[in-house]
């Protein structure tokens, strides 16, 4: 390629992107726009077949695909079909970048931040409160007027991100027709290579004070329950994604430190095996919940009720999709690489905005939040060049130490011990490697009833791994005769107040649980699904004091201590001391919150089993399936 190249594509109008992974190398795609409608119609392979490599813009509107909610501003699911790629030493590209400040006008917050905060009292009180969901994210965004010629602007800001971003998985521009981001995104989504399905959940941000981060520094943060807390549930969420990709159901290596200029990150690293095309994988796993919320489902949904404007790309993903060298007959054609686009800035039709969104739980405070999504801008701005870097941050980046190559701070044995000490928490079911076996269910088979949150494609791995034959269906989908003739129907979880009587999906909800008991055929009911059938039991409903979101408790289920994670909002309440109602057994503590039921034929549990955060989740599990499916007369002791 020759000097001046970057340049020539941006005067010319030729279609382009930069892309810089591996922090000595900025690789150059060029090519033609292709705008399509579904993941499936990304064009891999040509009108010979030939496999060809595609860089492809998802926009959050994709998730339509999957039935979800979203506002629709026909932002296109834009492709850059590459005919060149090449790549430039870092330097010699920095040097071909235009340098020119990129004036901004009539900048600011297109929410002011009262309403901003208004909003938060809202989804904290109106969705968490009510039991939407453990937690969602609702964005705002920084706009300004540009008058720079677009592309020009574009290298300028990347200029700016190659010189002074350190450990961004992707520094990017990516220069099209009518559109145009830039960034440096933190956090792969998801990425596949020969066969290898790879995610990497993000939470927990340590700010590095000035001078740089120590071990000592880092030390308390690292022992915040509620960091610790809040990794476990991205966790949590990505390997719902995992288990419905990944025929081993994924892997959870770490913790890790992922330590960057000015923040140091906690993460875990999830990896599967799939042999299905990258497209379908990133189908499934639309989006990550880090930008989104928890249950996925549902978080598309209250987002679409509390963010007025659509995301266009923020929270979506770019997705390169790469031929593979060699493929075996029955695998996938194309490798995929796609991080999330965040800490990104768009440019369209002379205006600027920089989306950025705070992640509201149960104790965010409102004015907090309005802090977050200031900070964040900032970030990004700044590292753009659009307004005066931190100059404190800069400081401490790795200029002013010694020559020799600092020690990474997951090295220092009380950091690597403090990491490694989660993993106490968790089950080992997800920890350790899943050898395949018959299982104590061989033979058997199961339905699972989908109400609106992905733990059921966990659930249905584990239900898997005893042996059992699993078919999960979505609760609006699935007919009185599926119901009827399983041998055992699971009936999952779900986000919202079972006692709604306005809600379609509880209704058929409280069908599926009653048509079930009134068979007297095996059932396995969970959490939402383990309140209806409580209720159907003439045990009262309440809402928590406090929302059980993502919290591990050791709870006695029919005379076993068993370590489980809970998401609910709501819960079964008897008496104190209660141990039966008609003919089921209770499982409840002494404040009469009712963990489990056994009955003929039936049986349940309030928390989620196949949590990460449920130690003892598979011997339990297999207990009350167990159980379930005993022959009648049901036996009243273990």
């Amino acid at each position: 390629m020759n000097h001046g190249r970057i340049t020539e594509l941006a005067q010319l109008g030729i279609p382009f992107a930069l892309i810089a992974r591996d922090g000595e190398t900025v690789e150059v795609l060029t090519g033609d726009v292709v705008d399509v409608d579904l993941l499936a119609d990304v064009p891999l392979l040509a009108a010979d077949g030939a496999p060809r490599e595609v860089l492809a813009l998802v926009p959050f509107r994709q998730v339509r695909e999957r039935g979800f909610a979203s506002h629709d501003d026909g932002a296109p699911l834009r492709c850059l079909v590459v005919d060149e790629h090449t790549a430039l030493p870092r330097a010699e590209a920095i040097a071909q970048l235009p340098a020119d400040a990129v004036p901004l006008e009539n900048a600011g917050f297109d929410i002011a931040d009262e309403v901003y905060a208004d909003i938060v009292r809202r989804v904290i009180a109106d969705e968490i409160g009510r039991g939407e969901g453990a937690n969602f994210v609702i964005r705002r965004d920084f706009t300004a007027d540009v008058s720079m010629d677009a592309a020009t602007a574009a290298l300028t800001w990347f200029r700016a991100l190659l010189e002074h971003e350190r450990g961004a998985y992707w520094t990017f521009a990516v220069v099209t027709p009518g559109h145009i981001a830039v960034g440096a995104s933190p956090e792969a989504h998801v990425s596949a290579q020969d066969g290898v399905v790879t995610m990497n959940p993000i939470s927990g941000t340590f700010r590095h004070p000035a001078g740089g981060a120590t071990p000592e520094s880092l030390t308390e943060f690292l022992r915040s329950t509620k960091e610790t807390e809040e990794l476990f549930m991205v966790v949590d969420e990505e390997l719902k994604m995992m288990s419905a990709v990944c025929s081993d159901g994924g892997r959870i290596t770490g913790p890790h430190l992922k330590e960057m200029s000015r923040l140091t990150h906690t993460e875990y690293v999830l990896r599967g095996r799939s042999k299905l095309d990258p497209r379908d994988i990133l189908r499934e796993t639309m989006f990550a919940p880090t930008v989104t919320g928890s249950p996925m489902q549902n978080a598309c949904t209250v987002i679409t009720r509390h963010e007025k404007t659509p995301r266009g790309y923020y929270s979506g993903v770019a997705a390169l999709f790469t031929p593979r060298t060699r493929v075996e007959p029955g695998e996938p054609s194309h490798d995929l690489d796609a991080p999330i686009l965040i800490r990104t800035a768009y440019l369209q039709d002379g205006r600027l905005r920089v989306p950025v969104g705070a992640t509201l739980v149960r104790h965010s405070d409102p004015y907090g939040e309005v802090s977050e999504t200031h900070g964040k801008a900032a970030g990004v701005l700044g590292a753009i060049g659009a307004i005066p870097r931190d100059t404190v941050a800069e400081a401490s980046i790795d200029e002013d130490e010694p020559t020799t190559e600092r020690r990474p701070l997951g090295a220092d044995p009380e950091i690597a011990a403090l990491l490694e000490s989660r993993n106490a928490r968790l089950a080992a079911f997800w920890l350790n490697p899943q050898a395949a076996g018959a299982g104590p269910f061989a033979g058997r088979s199961a339905l699972v009833v989908d109400a609106e949150d992905r733990f059921t494609t966990m659930l249905a791995h584990q239900l898997r791994h005893l042996g059992l034959e699993v078919e999960i269906v979505p609760w609006s989908d699935v007919t009185d005769d599926q119901v009827d003739a399983a041998e055992l129907v699971v009936s999952g979880p779900g986000p919202g107040d079972p006692r709604d009587p306005d809600s379609p999906r509880m209704r058929r909800m409280r069908d599926v649980v009653a048509r079930r008991r009134a068979s007297g055929r095996p059932l396995l009911a969970v959490c939402l699904s383990h309140q209806i059938l409580a209720d159907s039991l003439g045990i009262d409903l309440a809402p928590l004091a406090a929302p059980h979101q993502g919290l591990q408790k050791t709870v006695d289920v029919f005379g076993q201590p068993a370590s489980i994670g809970f998401y609910n909002t709501f819960t079964a309440r008897v008496p104190a001391g209660t141990t039966q109602v008609g003919v089921a057994d209770v499982a409840a503590d002494a404040s009469g919150d009712v963990y489990a039921l056994r009955g003929p034929g039936f049986a349940s549990v309030q928390g989620h089993l196949e949590s990460i955060l449920s130690r003892d989740g598979m011997t339990t599990l297999e207990r009350l399936v167990t159980h379930a499916l005993a022959p009648l007369p049901w036996p009243t002791g273990e």
